[in-house]
Parts: structure tokens; C-alpha cells; sequence
């Protein structure tokens, strides 16, 4: 018994495999057989396939493009900015950074460099070069910042020190701030406004282009002290914000506690107290805006995913018509010895064949409905498409197919050959 055991193994194994040959060889010839019949039938799961792929293209295209932007900046940069609860508001109670908590993060907190100081200089007037103005950002911080943000001069030079130490009037600009202005590109040394004060333009940024539609070199920087000594109020004192990089990218998280620790306790913060101040890092926005634009692909996605659905109602239907135009055909097998398990698997196989040929060119259409999205929108950057969806893409329409092909196969599997037979 030993001996044969194998043969008959071997045997049945080669039975399946040709059985199953079998099967898709019919599946295929009736689908070549009813071209537009089947054509009709994958339309359902074309659409349904097409939609969640251009949605998650663009989706995936837009995220890619703005964690690109962000890690430009450096995963290893933290920046410190005030943070008031909205209690604290209603009684106009507004929190602080102060140079005082400066001081502390720069010399109390080990594993930092490249720390600075910024503050948005709220001048009236904005930017003016004769008729020409500039509606820019206008931010006043040391010689530090072209490091921790990686925003070096392409022309002329950063401000410095010596700058800040001697309060001078001295700007450097964005490309989209150069341009509003209508200053030429050798335009170091030109002198330009900002509000009534007059500034001499020493450098230009390197240009970073655009996101979303919007300029990222509208700004323009000028030296720190220089613009708290233009933005000073006897009656509010104004607030800053504090930008550094981490030396070991490991470390990130530590550095964060460490800050924060240091600030609660010079702001007198109890156990109980919210912090006055947010830590942020080029690392936790990537992160939440991944979370965010994966949350909404997947709720996207099932919304749409619904028509796949009726898709595979639609091959329900169409298999159901084509048992019963095949009924005489069943017959014929089942009285050649087909099993009940061969009429089943002809008919599951050819509707999942529809769902995945649907679902395959469902992908390429969507694809180039997402290409087609992304050109038409201004400024829109390039779909992503990515590995996860072509796979979940055809694996759903795959299971679409087997699901509502179940009930067309069984209805098949079970005619009686006798009573098929005599179906005309």
C-alpha cells in the first residue's frame, strides 16, 4: 500500500491541475464568446477600481509632496513656540517665550546646537520698493537660522552678529519677496522699506518653489535684535519662538522631555498645569500628517469601494443569465461524468476572471485619470500609486468575483443532468 500511496497522489494532484485548465479554458472562451456582454459586466468593477485608485493616487502624491517639503527642514530640527489655552484667552491671559527661557534651553539643555531666536516682525507697512510691495513674512532672528532650517543665501550673504549685536537695518530676501518687489537678481546693496524704515538688501535665499499653490520664499529675514527694537511695546512684551537642531537623531525624543522639564519648572507650572509651550519637530507633523492622509484614504476608499459592490451584484446577474442559457451544456457534462465540484469551479473561476480582468484595467484607468486630475489642478504635485493599493485593488475584485459568483456556481453545480438535458 506504501508504494501506490504516492501514485495516487501524484495522480490526483495531475487531475486537479488539468481540471482547473480546464475551467479557465472555459471561463476564457465564454468571455471571448460574449465580448460586449462581459465588457458590460466588468464595467461596474472598472469604475468602482478606477475611482479608488485615482483617490488614493492623488492622495498619496499629495503626502509624499508635503513630507518631502517637511523633511527638507530635517527630522532633527525642534522648534519652540507659545501655546495658550483657550481659557487662558477668553480672560486674555496670553502665554510667553521669553529670552529668559532662551538662555535656559541654550545653555541647560546638553545635545542641542545651532539655536535661535524668531520672531514675526508685525511692521506696518509690509515690504516696499517704490510703488512695489510685498506682502512677505518679515522674520527677525540671528546668523543660527540658515542652519537650523537649512535656508542659505544664494546670492550676498546671511545676516550675522554683528548684524544683531549692532541693531542694523539690513534684510535679506525670498525669491517670490525679490520678485513682488520688482528688484533684479544682482540687487544686493538696493535699499527697500519696511514700513517707513529703509533696509539694505544684503542676500537672497535659495529659491524652494511652491506647495499647494503657495510661495515658500514669501519671507524675508532680518536681524533679531533689529526688529524687537522695532516691534518694542512699554505695554506687551513680544513673544518668540526658538529654533534648534538635535545632534543625534536618536535623541530627539530625550531633548524634547529635557525642554520641557526646564520650562514648566521657570514658568512655575504645577503637576496639574497644561504646558504654555508646544515642542515641535519636522518629525511629528510627517507623522500626523501621515496618520491624517491615511485616515482619510481609507474612509474614501470604502465610500467608494461600495460601487464594487454593485459591480459584483452586476456579475451576479450576468452569471445567473448564463446559467441558464448554459443549462443544456451542464447537462451534456454531467452525463460525460463531470463532477458537481468541475460545474462549480467553471463557473466561480469565470466570475472571478471578470472581476480581475475589471479590476486590472480598472487600475490603468484610474492611473490615468489621477495623471489627468493632477495636470488640470494648478500646482497639484504628481499621484503616487502606490504598491498596496494595485495589490488590495485586485485582490478585492478577486474576492468581489468569488463572492457573487457563488450563488450563479452552486445554482449550476446542483442542476440534476436529467432535468438539464431536457431544457431546451
Amino acid at each position: 500500500m506504501s508504494d501506490t500511496a504516492p501514485i495516487d497522489e501524484g495522480n490526483r494532484l495531475q487531475a486537479f491541475v488539468y481540471a482547473m485548465q480546464e475551467c479557465l479554458r472555459s471561463a476564457l472562451s465564454s468571455i471571448r464568446s460574449h465580448r460586449m456582454r462581459s465588457f458590460l459586466t466588468m464595467l461596474g468593477v472598472i469604475i468602482g477600481v478606477a475611482s479608488v485608485i485615482c483617490i488614493v493616487s492623488l492622495l498619496q502624491g499629495l503626502t509624499t509632496s508635503v513630507m518631502d517639503e517637511f523633511q527638507n527642514i530635517g527630522g532633527n530640527t525642534l522648534q519652540i513656540h507659545s501655546e495658550t489655552t483657550r481659557e487662558n484667552r477668553m480672560i486674555g491671559k496670553w502665554a510667553r517665550i521669553r529670552p529668559d527661557d532662551l538662555a535656559l534651553v541654550k545653555y541647560r539643555v546638553a545635545g542641542i546646537s545651532n539655536v535661535t531666536p524668531i520672531t514675526g516682525g508685525n511692521l506696518p507697512g509690509g515690504l516696499r520698493n517704490g510703488s512695489n510691495t510685498s506682502t512677505a513674512q518679515v522674520i527677525a532672528t540671528t546668523g543660527w537660522y540658515q542652519l537650523a532650517s537649512q535656508a542659505y543665501p544664494s546670492a550676498g550673504r546671511f545676516v550675522t552678529d554683528s548684524d544683531n549685536n549692532s541693531r542694523r537695518r539690513v534684510i535679506v530676501l525670498g525669491d517670490k519677496a525679490r520678485k513682488d518687489l520688482k528688484l533684479p537678481e544682482d540687487c544686493i546693496g538696493t535699499f527697500i522699506q519696511i514700513g517707513r524704515e529703509w533696509f539694505k538688501v544684503v542676500g537672497l535665499i535659495e529659491a524652494r518653489g511652491e506647495m499647494f499653490g503657495n510661495s515658500m520664499d514669501n519671507y524675508a529675514i532680518i536681524p533679531f535684535e533689529t526688529g524687537r527694537a522695532l516691534t518694542a511695546s512699554p505695554y506687551n512684551e513680544p513673544d518668540m519662538a526658538i529654533l534648534l537642531t538635535v545632534d543625534d537623531l536618536d535623541a530627539v525624543e530625550d531633548v524634547k522631555n529635557r525642554i520641557a522639564v526646564q520650562l514648566r519648572r521657570a514658568h512655575k507650572l504645577g503637576p496639574e498645569d497644561a504646558d504654555d509651550f508646544q515642542i515641535e519637530s519636522s518629525q511629528t507633523v510627517t507623522e500626523t500628517i501621515q496618520r491624517v492622509s491615511g485616515q482619510i484614504t481609507l474612509v474614501i476608499s470604502a465610500v467608494v469601494g461600495i460601487s464594487l459592490l454593485v459591480g459584483g451584484v452586476g456579475i451576479m446577474n450576468i452569471m445567473l443569465v448564463s446559467v441558464t442559457e448554459r443549462t443544456r451544456e451542464i447537462g451534456i457534462a454531467k452525463a460525460l461524468g463531470a463532477p458537481r465540484s468541475f460545474i462549480l469551479m467553471q463557473f466561480l473561476i469565470e466570475a472571478m476572471l471578470l472581476a480581475v480582468i475589471g479590476g486590472i484595467i480598472g487600475i490603468g484607468f484610474g492611473w490615468l485619470l489621477g495623471e489627468l486630475a493632477a495636470k488640470l489642478i494648478p500646482h497639484f504635485p504628481p499621484p503616487v500609486v502606490p504598491w498596496w493599493a494595485i495589490v488590495g485593488a485586485t485582490s478585492f475584485s478577486a474576492l468581489v468575483g468569488m463572492l457573487f459568483g457563488i450563488l450563479p456556481a452552486r445554482r449550476a453545480a446542483n442542476l440534476a443532468p436529467i432535468d438539464a438535458l431536457r431544457h431546451e
